[in-house]
């Protein structure tokens, strides 16, 4: 005799659903800058011109040197040559030797900091782990590094951060663009104990309705979700407009794609179909290590997964900075980074950086393989067609900050064989193409919104210059990143 299906189900499934308007949801109405955005404001001018600018469109396609790019209410509404004469009523930037490229569309974001109590050297802590929101410094330090839109993939504090956005959104706080991705939907296990642990499907459509009704744009399943629960939530994200995306390992990339999902967070890393002693709607130990280390793109497993993912439409997030310290070639965060830190956050990350010292030859080469997998899976992915898009996780717990994650993502990206016009299209035109904004933001086109990133120098020859930022427009507000982080250092890990 079949299970009888639950009321709640039957119910949900039966009831029309009103789609979520995603561009009206992401992208309100500019709003005026508020007091407690106004000192941030460094060209708060209704018409400014960008004069002798190099720009990066973000399609791809080669930079354009010398031009003239007019903003007006929010929008692009001009380009031309650098010598074509400026319309009056403009303010006028002299932009030579600076380049112009849409605003970092980050996917993989958080608005917390991952904190173990009393941490020692030896990376050892005493439970639980806990996850303190970041609402007043990730907010600041994202839009000081040229991220205009971002996904929080996955929130701990989902009202919270819906509470953020819509006052971003009314012009009280400085803050990207938000698409606000609900709690972690996580199976009966997890680690962390801030996360609610789903008791069924009917339990998981529950969820995703509740948090779709109260302003969430996006979802999330997480490591120990099963397949049922995943797919109850898939359906019901698809029946509002919604995508899913997922931080996998009970359920693997081949079933999860074969289920609907949209999007599968960390690259090819957390993947586990061939994890030995891998078994049903379980999360193994060795969390994908062994899939990684035997998966290449010139595998039969490694070619036949991406053909699905292909096939089926699924984006793949590259969130290399969270596993850089696999790279043979990691390095301590500079200076600028550490001092926005707290003391005790600074401690846990040299504490960890030291620990990726004392690692063993064995252990190196380990990681490395699993490096060097990952590139490779993830140019395939994209040579065959597939939607790659960028994000750091900065979770505090990974060596990665906010916004300076964002920018360190797309280098690693030009590190991974990707050219760094590529790699720059896959940290904005992509994550626009995804979210369904492509019309609008992602990249620089007359009658976009003037999210746009200014830096000294040409990424499209030195992708490092991505770092260089002099003014970050949002709206068509042009924010100062200076002031911005000067808000927040020695904050980040406090709130």
């Amino acid at each position: 005799m079949r299970p009888l299906i639950p009321l709640t189900a039957l119910l949900l499934a039966a009831a029309p659903a009103e789609k979520v308007d995603m561009a009206a949801a992401i992208l309100p109405p500019r709003a005026v800058p508020g007091k407690a955005v106004q000192p941030f404001v460094k060209l708060g001018d209704a018409r400014i011109a960008l004069a002798h600018v190099r720009i990066i469109d973000g399609t791809g396609a080669p930079a354009q040197d010398d031009r003239l790019l007019l903003i007006d209410g929010g929008k692009i509404v001009g380009i031309g040559a650098g010598g074509d004469p400026v319309p009056a009523g403009y303010r006028v930037i002299d932009a030579t030797g600076q380049t112009v490229l849409p605003g970092i569309v980050g996917m993989h974001d958080h608005m917390y900091y991952a904190a173990r109590p009393n941490l020692t050297s030896e990376g050892k802590s005493e439970p639980p782990i806990m996850v303190p929101e970041m609402a007043f410094s990730s907010p600041r330090m994202y839009l000081a590094a040229g991220v205009t839109t971002m996904r929080t993939t996955g929130a701990v504090e989902p009202a919270t951060d819906v509470n953020i956005k819509r006052a971003i959104d009314r012009g009280d706080l400085p803050g990207p663009h938000m698409d606000v991705t609900g709690p972690y939907l996580e199976g009966a296990s997890s680690p962390f104990i801030q996360m609610q642990r789903l008791k069924d499907a009917d339990d998981a459509r529950r969820v995703v309705a509740f948090w779709a009704d109260h302003g969430v744009t996006s979802f999330k399943a997480y490591m120990n979700i099963t397949r049922d629960e995943l797919k109850a939530a898939i359906d019901e994200a698809h029946r509002r407009g919604l995508k899913l995306t997922g931080h996998l390992c009970s359920v693997t990339y081949p079933e999860a794609a074969a289920l609907g999902i949209d999007d599968l967070e960390h690259g090819f890393f957390v993947n586990t179909q061939l994890d030995p002693g891998k078994s049903p709607d379980k999360c193994p130990d060795s969390g994908g290590d062994p899939t990684l280390t035997a998966m290449t793109p010139g595998s039969a497993a490694g070619a036949a997964l991406i053909k699905i993912l292909v096939d089926r439409h699924v984006a793949v997030t590259s969130t290399l900075p969270v596993f850089e310290d696999a790279s043979p070639a990691y390095k301590i965060l500079p200076p600028r980074q550490l001092e926005l830190l707290t003391a005790e956050a600074r401690t846990a990350y040299l504490y960890g950086f030291a620990r990726v010292g004392r690692r063993s030859d064995a252990a190196r080469a380990e990681l490395a393989t699993l490096w060097t997998n990952e590139l490779a899976m993830e140019r395939a992915f994209v040579a065959a067609g597939g939607l790659l898009l960028a994000g750091p996780d900065p979770t505090g717990d990974g060596h990665v900050l906010p916004g300076f994650g964002d920018q360190r993502a797309i280098e690693l990206l030009v590190d991974a064989g990707f050219t760094p016009l590529e790699a720059i299209r896959i940290g904005t035109f992509n994550g626009a193409t995804y979210l369904g904004l492509a019309d609008r933001i992602g990249s620089i086109a007359v009658g976009k919104h003037a999210d746009l990133l200014l830096v000294r120098g040409d990424p499209s020859r030195r992708i490092a210059d991505i770092e260089n930022v002099e003014t970050v427009f949002k709206d068509g507000v042009g924010y100062d990143p200076a002031a911005l982080l000067a808000s927040v250092r020695g904050r980040y890990g406090q709130y």
